[in-house]
């Protein structure tokens, strides 16, 4: 602690990412990256860009990127927001969107930042537990509230929440914002976007670092109603009016265009994890059913932290959270075929 920060710096528990090893042997399967590369017009548009892009400030409203989304999903551009990556999208939205005198919503065991911009922001938040099978219940939510917040599929249980539930949070909060979270909806749900024409307290958070493999690059995307875009905009406007610099916006743009190939690296990240989960479930684990391209697995004879540490001593890593209620799970990342069979071998010889 320094004397010279402020009061609030020294209040908050900043957000912890996964650990981002430096030893090339190890499998990393412990922060939800795509085990494989961005489509090939990436990397081409990535080489197009030329030194005079890089002189020159960006494009403050990323134009283009935002038709591009907007051409995706069958939106109007100013129905788009784009920032770096979905993080700071988030940041942007719980700031312009979700601080009220009504305490936010979200669920217990959910993304662990949630409660971070909380802290930062001084928001009012209210935690709603999930069902006995992790599930989130709209029944459970209050109406009245100062917005919800939900991952969909969420984290890190990897749980999908069908349409219907999504549905009947807008229409029991009508009269606050209802934030869909959809880091993970490539791999196995129904995205909500289609409910925007319907509601206008909807926004859909998604993001590119997963199924698009640009993680390194940071471009993330929020969707709604006009007016919501506008107050996200005026928030972005008043502290960063130039976020997505010229690389990401044209790597982006070409990675939205190229849909065969991410249509075809999500069904193999599919596959993979279901191979995996039945893989695991043989070994004695207990599997939640997953549409994310992670699992969350426990085995009932073996505590998580043990397996944890066992795992990287074999060169294994995967993510485990020492919350109650889940700490007895570890989150595994899908990687290729052939970074799960090194963890199916791993776990066969400590089992």
């Amino acid at each position: 602690m320094s004397r010279y920060w402020s009061n609030r710096v020294n209040q908050l528990t900043p957000y912890v990412p996964g650990e981002q090893p430096r030893h090339d042997r190890l499998v990393k399967l412990n922060t939800n990256e795509n085990p494989y590369p961005p489509s090939p017009r990436v990397l081409e548009a990535l080489a197009a860009v030329g030194g005079e892009a890089l002189r020159l400030y960006p494009d403050p409203d990323s134009t283009e990127l935002r038709q591009s989304f907007a051409r995706l999903h069958g939106l109007a551009p100013e129905q788009v927001f784009v920032g770096n990556g979905s993080d700071e999208v988030l940041a942007h939205v719980f700031l312009g969107l979700l601080k009220h005198e009504r305490p936010l919503c979200f669920p217990t065991i959910t993304y662990s930042f949630y409660p971070v911009w909380c802290d930062l922001y001084g928001i009012e938040y209210q935690a709603i537990p999930l069902a006995s099978d992790f599930t989130v219940q709209p029944a459970d939510y209050p109406a009245d509230n100062g917005g919800i917040i939900i991952p969909n599929p969420n984290a890190p249980t990897g749980i999908l929440m069908g349409l219907d539930r999504v549905r009947a949070l807008l229409e029991k909060s009508s009269d606050s914002v209802v934030v869909i979270d959809e880091a993970y909806i490539d791999f196995g749900g129904e995205s909500a976007v289609g409910l925007i024409r319907d509601y206008e307290n909807l926004l859909v958070v998604q993001t590119l670092s997963k199924s698009r493999s640009l993680a390194g690059l940071r471009v993330g995307v929020a969707m709604g109603d006009a007016q919501l875009v506008e107050g996200l905009q005026r928030i972005k406007n008043s502290f960063n009016s130039y976020p997505v610099d010229a690389v990401a916006q044209a790597a982006a743009r070409a990675a939205l265009e190229d849909e065969a190939y991410f249509r075809d690296t999500c069904a193999r990240v599919i596959a993979t994890r279901e191979r995996l989960s039945a893989a695991m479930r043989a070994l004695g684990f207990e599997v939640l059913p997953s549409s994310a391209n992670f699992i969350f697995a426990r085995h009932p004879g073996r505590q998580a932290k043990d397996l944890f540490s066992a795992l990287r001593e074999r060169g294994v890593i995967v993510r485990h959270f020492s919350r109650p209620v889940i700490d007895e799970y570890l989150r595994i990342s899908i990687g290729t075929d052939h970074d799960c069979d090194a963890l199916l071998s791993a776990l066969q010889e400590l089992l």
